[in-house]
């Protein structure tokens, strides 16, 4: 067969009949280099994960974005003298918009246009009427508001027993460590400018992620798959890593409702929603000196 693929002096004439010979390799590297990322993409869009590729998936994201703060949004924050609360929302939003826009990268190889649809981010075929899920989500809202509000004394009692080790600047019992000793007029104009990322967007990529694309590829785990996600999700926070019991209880029933009834709009209402509310709140009670 290689004999077939030379050109000898005695055959120069055979020439054009070695052509597709002299094509294979560069088409096989061809095909070898498009094939690698399809196997990527293939292997993330599957319907199943594996158990270490779910692990991975969940809490490198956590591992990037302290690693950002500390590179990044750290030293900006230090140096325009923002609260450390500023380097947090850097740092996130570096980690976790590139994951969103993954999300669609992934919906463009299965689909060819950018689109979380195509089976990217599941639990969107909307089982509920609008009204009913908005009743739902609302209930959801206000039970993790609530419960996390209540389970404050439970984050300040394990920080305190457990996690007086962890040196981040924004670490403390305290709910607000990450606004203290700064100018109120700072302190504001931060929130004003960070408060709708970390306040609503963030959240909502968050639950895309967690809820929409890893949570639906764990069936293996059965009635399992809301707490692995769950208690994933809340370890993820690595930065606040002593919050993770009260996480897991405010956060586990929509979870579980969402994973049952496959209607992400239930953790979107609970997640963001929360987050929105309670940024909002907050801010208008710091600005009229409540807290």
């Amino acid at each position: 067969m290689w004999e077939g693929c030379q050109v000898h002096d005695r055959a120069v004439t055979a020439a054009p009949a070695n052509i597709p010979c002299m094509n294979r390799t560069p088409n096989s590297a061809a095909a070898a280099t498009t094939a690698r990322p399809n196997r990527l993409v293939e292997k993330l869009l599957a319907d199943r994960h594996s158990i270490p590729l779910s692990i991975a998936l969940h809490l490198v994201p956590g591992g990037l974005i302290v690693a950002v703060y500390a590179l990044v949004g750290a030293p900006v924050s230090r140096a325009v003298g923002a609260p450390i609360f500023a380097a947090w929302a850097i740092a996130l939003m570096v980690v976790l918009f590139p994951i969103w826009f993954g999300l669609f990268w992934l919906g463009k190889k299965r689909t060819g246009r950018y689109t979380m649809r195509g089976g990217v981010v599941r639990y969107r075929d909307k089982p509920f009427s609008r009204g009913k899920i908005t009743l739902i989500g609302i209930g959801f809202l206000l039970y993790m508001t609530v419960v996390a509000l209540a389970l404050a004394p439970l984050d300040a009692w394990t920080y305190d027993h457990f996690f007086t080790w962890v040196t981040f600047e924004s670490s403390g019992s305290s709910g607000t460590t990450y606004l203290d000793a700064y100018d109120k007029d700072v302190v504001l104009t931060t929130l004003l400018v960070f408060g709708p990322f970390t306040g609503f967007l963030l959240p909502l990529i968050e639950e895309y992620y967690f809820r929409g694309f890893l949570l639906p590829r764990l069936p293996q785990l059965g009635r399992w798959a809301p707490l692995f996600n769950t208690g994933l999700f809340s370890i993820y926070h690595f930065w606040a890593i002593w919050t993770v019991p009260s996480k897991i209880l405010f956060l586990l029933p929509g979870v579980w409702f969402v994973w049952g009834k496959h209607d992400i709009r239930a953790s979107i209402w609970m997640h963001p929603g929360s987050a929105l509310l309670m940024t909002v709140v907050g801010a208008t009670a710091y600005a009229l000196g409540v807290m």
